[in-house]
Protein backbone atom coordinates (compact mmCIF):
# COMPACT_ATOMS: atom_id res chain seq x y z
CA UNK A 1 0.00 0.00 0.00
CA UNK A 2 1.43 3.37 -1.03
CA UNK A 3 1.65 5.98 1.76
CA UNK A 4 1.25 9.63 0.77
CA UNK A 5 0.75 12.99 2.41
CA UNK A 6 -2.32 14.04 0.47
CA UNK A 7 -4.79 12.50 -1.96
CA UNK A 8 -6.45 15.12 -4.14
CA UNK A 9 -9.69 13.90 -5.66
CA UNK A 10 -10.52 15.95 -8.72
CA UNK A 11 -8.31 17.32 -11.49
CA UNK A 12 -10.02 20.62 -12.19
CA UNK A 13 -8.57 24.06 -11.39
CA UNK A 14 -8.95 23.57 -7.63
CA UNK A 15 -7.23 20.19 -7.57
CA UNK A 16 -4.51 21.26 -10.00
CA UNK A 17 -3.74 24.39 -8.00
CA UNK A 18 -3.62 22.40 -4.77
CA UNK A 19 -1.24 19.87 -6.33
CA UNK A 20 1.11 22.64 -7.47
CA UNK A 21 1.30 24.25 -4.02
CA UNK A 22 1.80 20.91 -2.26
CA UNK A 23 4.43 19.83 -4.77
CA UNK A 24 6.36 22.99 -4.06
CA UNK A 25 5.94 22.19 -0.36
CA UNK A 26 7.73 18.85 -0.87
CA UNK A 27 4.64 16.81 -0.09
CA UNK A 28 4.00 13.41 -1.62
CA UNK A 29 0.74 13.82 -3.46
CA UNK A 30 -1.52 11.77 -5.68
CA UNK A 31 -3.92 13.73 -7.86
CA UNK A 32 -6.80 11.54 -9.04
CA UNK A 33 -8.43 12.73 -12.26
CA UNK A 34 -10.85 10.59 -14.26
CA UNK A 35 -10.92 13.29 -16.97
CA UNK A 36 -14.66 13.98 -16.86
CA UNK A 37 -14.69 17.74 -16.24
CA UNK A 38 -17.97 19.63 -15.89
CA UNK A 39 -16.74 22.20 -18.43
CA UNK A 40 -16.08 19.58 -21.10
CA UNK A 41 -18.74 21.24 -23.29
CA UNK A 42 -17.08 24.65 -22.87
CA UNK A 43 -15.14 26.00 -25.83
CA UNK A 44 -13.44 28.82 -23.93
CA UNK A 45 -12.95 29.75 -20.27
CA UNK A 46 -13.00 33.39 -19.27
CA UNK A 47 -12.08 35.63 -16.38
CA UNK A 48 -8.72 34.04 -15.49
CA UNK A 49 -6.05 36.70 -15.89
CA UNK A 50 -3.34 35.69 -18.44
CA UNK A 51 -5.64 32.85 -19.61
CA UNK A 52 -8.79 34.70 -20.71
CA UNK A 53 -10.38 32.76 -23.56
CA UNK A 54 -8.28 29.65 -23.02
CA UNK A 55 -9.69 26.28 -24.06
CA UNK A 56 -10.27 24.07 -20.98
CA UNK A 57 -8.13 21.31 -22.52
CA UNK A 58 -5.28 23.78 -23.05
CA UNK A 59 -5.58 25.05 -19.49
CA UNK A 60 -5.34 21.51 -18.16
CA UNK A 61 -2.35 20.72 -20.40
CA UNK A 62 -0.46 23.79 -19.19
CA UNK A 63 -1.29 22.94 -15.58
CA UNK A 64 -0.03 19.39 -16.00
CA UNK A 65 3.22 20.74 -17.44
CA UNK A 66 3.63 22.98 -14.40
CA UNK A 67 2.96 20.12 -11.97
CA UNK A 68 5.32 17.74 -13.80
CA UNK A 69 8.28 19.79 -12.54
CA UNK A 70 7.67 18.45 -9.02
CA UNK A 71 8.61 14.77 -8.67
CA UNK A 72 6.64 14.23 -5.47
CA UNK A 73 3.34 14.81 -7.30
CA UNK A 74 1.83 12.00 -9.38
CA UNK A 75 -1.30 12.30 -11.50
CA UNK A 76 -3.43 9.16 -11.62
CA UNK A 77 -5.99 8.85 -14.41
CA UNK A 78 -8.22 6.80 -12.17
CA UNK A 79 -11.66 7.23 -10.69
CA UNK A 80 -11.74 7.04 -6.90
CA UNK A 81 -14.50 4.68 -5.81
CA UNK A 82 -14.15 4.79 -2.03
CA UNK A 83 -12.62 6.95 0.69
CA UNK A 84 -12.78 5.77 4.29
CA UNK A 85 -11.09 6.34 7.62
CA UNK A 86 -8.25 3.95 8.25
CA UNK A 87 -8.82 4.05 12.01
CA UNK A 88 -5.44 5.66 12.65
CA UNK A 89 -6.24 9.27 11.86
CA UNK A 90 -5.67 8.81 8.13
CA UNK A 91 -7.55 7.48 5.11
CA UNK A 92 -7.73 4.62 2.65
CA UNK A 93 -8.42 5.65 -0.94
CA UNK A 94 -9.57 2.94 -3.34
CA UNK A 95 -9.58 3.39 -7.12
CA UNK A 96 -11.52 1.68 -9.86
CA UNK A 97 -8.67 -0.75 -10.54
CA UNK A 98 -8.83 -2.02 -6.95
CA UNK A 99 -5.61 -0.39 -5.69
CA UNK A 100 -5.77 1.12 -2.18
CA UNK A 101 -3.65 4.12 -1.18
CA UNK A 102 -2.98 5.27 2.38
CA UNK A 103 -3.11 9.05 2.78
CA UNK A 104 -2.64 11.36 5.74
CA UNK A 105 -5.06 13.91 4.30
CA UNK A 106 -7.71 14.27 1.61
CA UNK A 107 -8.64 17.26 -0.54
CA UNK A 108 -12.09 16.92 -2.08
CA UNK A 109 -11.96 18.92 -5.31
CA UNK A 110 -14.19 16.97 -7.68
CA UNK A 111 -16.57 19.89 -8.18
CA UNK A 112 -20.20 19.73 -9.25
CA UNK A 113 -22.49 18.12 -11.76
CA UNK A 114 -25.48 19.95 -13.19
CA UNK A 115 -29.00 19.01 -14.16
CA UNK A 116 -30.32 21.28 -16.89
CA UNK A 117 -33.97 22.35 -17.23
CA UNK A 118 -36.20 19.80 -18.95
CA UNK A 119 -36.10 21.41 -22.39
CA UNK A 120 -35.78 19.38 -25.63
CA UNK A 121 -32.41 19.72 -27.39
CA UNK A 122 -30.94 21.87 -24.62
CA UNK A 123 -27.76 19.79 -24.51
CA UNK A 124 -27.13 20.63 -28.17
CA UNK A 125 -26.78 24.31 -27.28
CA UNK A 126 -25.32 24.19 -23.79
CA UNK A 127 -21.75 25.43 -23.77
CA UNK A 128 -22.09 26.90 -27.26
CA UNK A 129 -24.82 29.55 -27.08
CA UNK A 130 -26.57 28.69 -23.79
CA UNK A 131 -24.55 29.05 -20.60
CA UNK A 132 -25.00 29.13 -16.84
CA UNK A 133 -22.64 31.94 -15.77
CA UNK A 134 -22.99 35.49 -17.11
CA UNK A 135 -19.59 36.44 -15.69
CA UNK A 136 -18.03 33.69 -17.79
CA UNK A 137 -19.94 34.24 -21.03
CA UNK A 138 -21.99 37.44 -20.77
CA UNK A 139 -19.44 39.55 -22.65
CA UNK A 140 -19.63 37.34 -25.73
CA UNK A 141 -23.46 37.66 -25.76
CA UNK A 142 -23.61 41.38 -24.95
CA UNK A 143 -26.49 43.34 -26.55
CA UNK A 144 -27.88 40.26 -28.30
CA UNK A 145 -31.50 39.08 -27.95
CA UNK A 146 -31.23 36.58 -25.10
CA UNK A 147 -33.34 34.07 -23.21
CA UNK A 148 -33.12 33.12 -19.55
CA UNK A 149 -34.52 29.66 -18.82
CA UNK A 150 -35.26 28.99 -15.16
CA UNK A 151 -37.74 26.62 -13.54
CA UNK A 152 -37.25 28.07 -10.04
CA UNK A 153 -38.62 31.54 -9.37
CA UNK A 154 -35.80 32.80 -7.16
CA UNK A 155 -33.10 31.44 -9.48
CA UNK A 156 -34.80 32.81 -12.60
CA UNK A 157 -35.12 36.27 -11.05
CA UNK A 158 -31.54 36.36 -9.81
CA UNK A 159 -30.13 35.14 -13.13
CA UNK A 160 -32.25 37.57 -15.16
CA UNK A 161 -31.08 40.52 -13.06
CA UNK A 162 -27.47 39.69 -13.80
CA UNK A 163 -27.98 38.92 -17.49
CA UNK A 164 -29.76 42.29 -17.85
CA UNK A 165 -26.37 43.88 -17.19
CA UNK A 166 -25.10 42.50 -20.52
CA UNK A 167 -28.28 42.70 -22.61
CA UNK A 168 -31.55 44.59 -22.18
CA UNK A 169 -33.26 42.48 -24.89
CA UNK A 170 -34.31 39.70 -22.57
CA UNK A 171 -37.07 37.07 -22.33
CA UNK A 172 -37.48 34.96 -19.19
CA UNK A 173 -38.90 31.48 -19.80
CA UNK A 174 -40.19 29.40 -16.88
CA UNK A 175 -40.92 26.35 -19.08
CA UNK A 176 -44.50 25.74 -18.04
CA UNK A 177 -44.02 26.50 -14.37
CA UNK A 178 -45.90 29.31 -12.60
CA UNK A 179 -43.01 30.26 -10.35
CA UNK A 180 -43.02 34.06 -10.50
CA UNK A 181 -45.01 36.25 -8.13
CA UNK A 182 -47.03 39.27 -9.23
CA UNK A 183 -44.37 41.51 -7.73
CA UNK A 184 -41.65 39.79 -9.75
CA UNK A 185 -43.71 39.99 -12.94
CA UNK A 186 -44.29 43.71 -12.34
CA UNK A 187 -40.57 44.24 -11.72
CA UNK A 188 -39.70 42.58 -15.04
CA UNK A 189 -42.36 44.60 -16.83
CA UNK A 190 -40.87 47.86 -15.54
CA UNK A 191 -37.52 46.85 -17.03
CA UNK A 192 -39.00 45.77 -20.35
CA UNK A 193 -38.18 42.11 -19.70
CA UNK A 194 -40.76 39.81 -21.24
CA UNK A 195 -41.90 36.65 -19.44
CA UNK A 196 -43.06 33.49 -21.18
CA UNK A 197 -44.51 30.82 -18.89
CA UNK A 198 -45.48 28.29 -21.58
CA UNK A 199 -43.57 25.05 -21.83
CA UNK A 200 -40.79 25.12 -24.40
CA UNK A 201 -41.49 22.71 -27.27
CA UNK A 202 -38.16 23.09 -29.07
CA UNK A 203 -34.97 25.04 -29.39
CA UNK A 204 -34.02 25.81 -32.96
CA UNK A 205 -30.66 26.65 -34.45
CA UNK A 206 -27.64 25.24 -36.20
CA UNK A 207 -24.27 23.99 -34.97
CA UNK A 208 -25.14 24.73 -31.37
CA UNK A 209 -25.99 28.37 -32.12
CA UNK A 210 -29.48 29.19 -30.91
CA UNK A 211 -31.77 31.02 -33.34
CA UNK A 212 -35.23 30.71 -31.80
CA UNK A 213 -37.34 29.23 -29.01
CA UNK A 214 -40.63 27.55 -29.87
CA UNK A 215 -43.47 27.09 -27.37
CA UNK A 216 -46.32 24.60 -27.02
CA UNK A 217 -48.88 26.86 -28.70
CA UNK A 218 -46.66 27.11 -31.79
CA UNK A 219 -45.47 30.65 -31.08
CA UNK A 220 -41.80 31.37 -31.52
CA UNK A 221 -39.32 34.03 -30.45
CA UNK A 222 -36.02 34.83 -32.12
CA UNK A 223 -33.09 34.53 -29.68
CA UNK A 224 -29.35 34.47 -30.32
CA UNK A 225 -28.36 32.75 -27.08
CA UNK A 226 -28.97 32.90 -23.38
CA UNK A 227 -28.51 31.48 -19.93
CA UNK A 228 -30.04 28.61 -18.01
CA UNK A 229 -30.37 27.97 -14.30
CA UNK A 230 -29.26 24.38 -13.61
CA UNK A 231 -29.67 22.37 -10.43
CA UNK A 232 -26.31 21.54 -8.89
CA UNK A 233 -25.20 18.40 -7.13
CA UNK A 234 -21.85 17.09 -5.92
CA UNK A 235 -19.92 15.08 -8.48
CA UNK A 236 -19.00 12.72 -5.64
CA UNK A 237 -20.52 12.25 -2.19
CA UNK A 238 -17.36 11.31 -0.29
CA UNK A 239 -17.61 14.36 1.97
CA UNK A 240 -21.06 13.44 3.19
CA UNK A 241 -20.09 9.78 3.64
CA UNK A 242 -17.06 10.82 5.72
CA UNK A 243 -19.35 12.84 7.98
CA UNK A 244 -18.52 16.36 6.78
CA UNK A 245 -21.14 18.99 7.58
CA UNK A 246 -22.93 20.74 4.71
CA UNK A 247 -23.83 24.41 4.48
CA UNK A 248 -27.21 25.91 3.55
CA UNK A 249 -26.26 26.03 -0.14
CA UNK A 250 -25.36 22.35 -0.26
CA UNK A 251 -21.60 22.92 -0.18
CA UNK A 252 -19.17 21.46 2.32
CA UNK A 253 -18.66 23.53 5.45
CA UNK A 254 -15.03 24.61 5.59
CA UNK A 255 -12.80 27.27 7.08
CA UNK A 256 -10.58 29.73 5.22
CA UNK A 257 -7.95 27.03 4.65
CA UNK A 258 -10.30 24.36 3.37
CA UNK A 259 -10.62 22.39 6.61
CA UNK A 260 -13.97 20.64 6.80
CA UNK A 261 -15.60 19.53 10.03
CA UNK A 262 -13.77 16.19 9.76
CA UNK A 263 -10.10 16.25 10.72
CA UNK A 264 -7.82 15.54 7.77
CA UNK A 265 -10.50 16.23 5.15
CA UNK A 266 -10.25 19.46 3.17
CA UNK A 267 -12.49 20.84 0.45
CA UNK A 268 -11.78 23.16 -2.45
CA UNK A 269 -13.49 24.50 -5.53
CA UNK A 270 -17.08 24.44 -6.70
CA UNK A 271 -18.10 21.52 -4.48
CA UNK A 272 -17.42 23.65 -1.43
CA UNK A 273 -18.28 27.08 -2.78
CA UNK A 274 -21.28 26.09 -5.00
CA UNK A 275 -21.36 29.68 -6.30
CA UNK A 276 -19.77 31.57 -7.87
CA UNK A 277 -18.43 28.75 -10.05
CA UNK A 278 -15.50 30.44 -11.75
CA UNK A 279 -12.18 29.04 -12.85
CA UNK A 280 -10.05 31.61 -11.05
CA UNK A 281 -12.00 31.34 -7.79
CA UNK A 282 -11.76 27.55 -7.78
CA UNK A 283 -8.02 27.72 -8.44
CA UNK A 284 -7.52 30.16 -5.58
CA UNK A 285 -9.60 27.98 -3.29
CA UNK A 286 -7.42 24.98 -4.16
CA UNK A 287 -4.32 26.95 -3.27
CA UNK A 288 -5.74 27.88 0.15
CA UNK A 289 -6.70 24.27 0.87
CA UNK A 290 -3.15 23.20 0.03
CA UNK A 291 -1.81 25.80 2.45
CA UNK A 292 -4.12 24.34 5.08
CA UNK A 293 -2.91 20.80 4.43
CA UNK A 294 0.76 21.68 4.50
CA UNK A 295 0.42 23.94 7.53
CA UNK A 296 -1.34 21.24 9.54
CA UNK A 297 1.23 18.58 8.57
CA UNK A 298 4.10 20.94 9.43
CA UNK A 299 2.68 21.63 12.87
CA UNK A 300 1.82 18.00 13.54
CA UNK A 301 5.28 16.74 12.60
CA UNK A 302 7.17 19.55 14.31
CA UNK A 303 5.37 18.95 17.60
CA UNK A 304 6.19 15.25 17.73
Amino acid sequence: MMHIDCAIIGGGPAGLSAALVLGRSRRHVLLFDDNRPRNAVTRESHGFITRDGVKPSEFRAIAHQDIARYPSVTVKSQRVTEVRHSGRGSFHVRTGDGIVYHSRTIILAAGLKESLPAVPQIQDYYGKSLFSCPYCDGWELRDKPLVVIGESGSHAVSLAKFVYNWSKDLVVCTNGRQVLTQEQLAMFARKGIRVQSQRIRALKGSGGQLQSVQFEDGSEIKRAGGFVSPKWRHAIDFGEKLGCAMNEHGGLVKDEYGRTTVRGVYAAGDGALITPAQLIIAAGDGSRAALGVNGDIVNEDFDR
